[in-house]
Order: structure tokens, then sequence, then C-alpha cells
């Protein structure tokens, strides 16, 4: 069984007992998290697609980890005038099990 679900702005394909990484969640490590925004749910031939989300499907998964992504640099340059500025950027990020999907 598959679903798509929505969270941070972005879609994520998941299933039982796989781990996604996802926009960084205000949830500890070990917390359990639901989404009730569930796009679409599917097993073998079948599929529900939700007009926007599937009524009554949530998707229930565990906090397995907060982090932070690999660092990215941002450069600015304008050319004769002396102007440079380096800027770094880490993204938060919370990584999850999914443990149970309804619909």
């Amino acid at each position: 069984m598959y679903a798509i679900i929505k969270t941070g702005g972005k879609q994520y394909k998941v299933a039982e007992g796989s781990e996604v990484i996802i926009e960084k969640l205000d949830a500890a490590e070990g917390d359990s998290v639901t989404f009730e925004e569930v796009l679409a749910v599917g097993e073998g031939s079948e599929l529900k697609i939700g007009r926007p989300f599937v009524e009554g499907a949530k998707v229930t998964a565990s906090v397995v980890a907060i982090g932070k992504g690999p660092k990215i640099r941002i450069l600015k340059y304008r050319h004769k005038t002396n102007y440079r500025r380096r800027q770094g950027h880490r993204q938060p990020f919370t990584k999850v099990k999914i443990e149970k999907i309804e619909g």
C-alpha cells in the first residue's frame, strides 16, 4: 500500500516501512506524527484520488532523526566594483518512518 502526502509545500510518495526526509516539523525524535493531507491512496491496481484530499485517509509516522542538510554556498559578485559576498546555508530536515497508512 502506498500514499501521496502533502507536507511542507511538497508532495511525497510513501509506503509502509519506508523512511522519508521531509521539511522540518515541530516534533522531537521518537514522537508520532499524523499527516491528514493525503492526496492519493493506492494498493495494487486500485487507486483512490482525492479532490483535493482523500476523505478519512491519514498516514501515521514516527520521527527518526532531525538534522541539517549539506552546506550550500551562495556567492554574490559584481565586476569592477570590488563587491563580493559569500554566504552559507544548511536546510533543516526531519527524517520520518512511515508506520501506517489508513484510507
